[in-house]
């Protein structure tokens, strides 16, 4: 049997997870902000329901997805009532024990989409009770991959990668865009490259490990190598790795905080 899913949130990644659960399941979403429920309700039809955040709601057997930014989840708990069958918490750094006592649950579940959840493409991160593993990995691939991550500690790294991922990519395709257009493209055809670009970069990665990547494309004195020695010159390398450690430790300050 599949269970109510009650999205609580209407935000970014709220709607990134229902792009990918909406039709799926038998779907409610709760949130404060009026218009955007209405605009939800407009889109999906009725593949959900909406319900405004301010009053309680029944969660009695249903699987909670927590969309909310970590400080509101003590007044989105607020509003819950009863005991969820599972609590799925997209709260970055926010502690399994942090979750179980503001919402009960019989199995509570640390996840980490990614935007790509809208097309079926995230790579989501999951830990916490194993009696919910098979069932909490099913409702995440509704909207992309998922791994199951065996600490606390992993979901917070792998939060540096996957869930912040997007953004340093996003700086990186920016910044190649423009350097074709320093060189002379068009803004837009700099743009459909790169665009180009990264939809295959899922296919390559599947195939073959990124070092044995870049040996393939690097031939001896040519244009990749030039390119690469300028990308390590300016500490590409090093600013990737950084990136990661900056995004955990502000994810165990979370963590520290909840």
């Amino acid at each position: 049997m599949k269970r109510t899913l009650t999205i609580v949130g209407t935000g970014n990644m709220a709607n990134a997870v229902l792009a990918g659960v909406a039709g799926n399941y038998h779907v409610e979403v709760v949130g404060r902000d009026r218009v955007k429920l209405e605009q939800l309700q407009k889109r999906y039809g009725k593949a959900i329901t909406t319900r405004l955040l301010n009053e309680t709601v029944d969660v009695t057997d249903k699987v909670v997805i927590l969309c909310v930014k970590p400080h509101a989840l003590e007044s989105a708990a607020a509003f819950l009532e009863g005991k969820a069958y599972a609590l799925l918490s997209v709260l970055a750094g926010t502690t399994l024990a942090t979750l179980r006592g503001a919402i009960k649950a019989h199995y509570v579940v640390r996840t980490m989409p990614n935007l790509a959840a809208q097309y079926g493409k995230s790579m989501t991160t999951l830990c916490g009770d194993e009696d919910f593993k098979e069932e909490a990995l099913e409702i995440c691939r509704s909207f992309g991959e998922a791994l199951w991550l065996s600490t606390e500690k992993e979901i917070d790294i792998a939060t540096a990668i996957a869930g912040s991922g997007p953004a340093y990519l996003a700086l990186v395709a920016e910044a190649l865009a423009d350097g074709g257009v320093r060189e002379g493209l068009k803004r837009e055809d700099a743009q459909i490259l790169v665009q180009g670009l990264f939809e295959g970069m899922g296919a390559l990665l599947s195939t073959r490990t990124p070092s044995q990547l870049k040996d393939a494309v690097m031939s001896p004195g040519g244009t990749t190598a030039a390119g690469y020695a300028a990308l390590e010159r300016n500490g590409v390398r090093n600013g990737c790795i950084e990136a990661v450690g900056a995004a955990y430790a502000k994810a165990t300050e979370l963590g520290k905080k909840s």
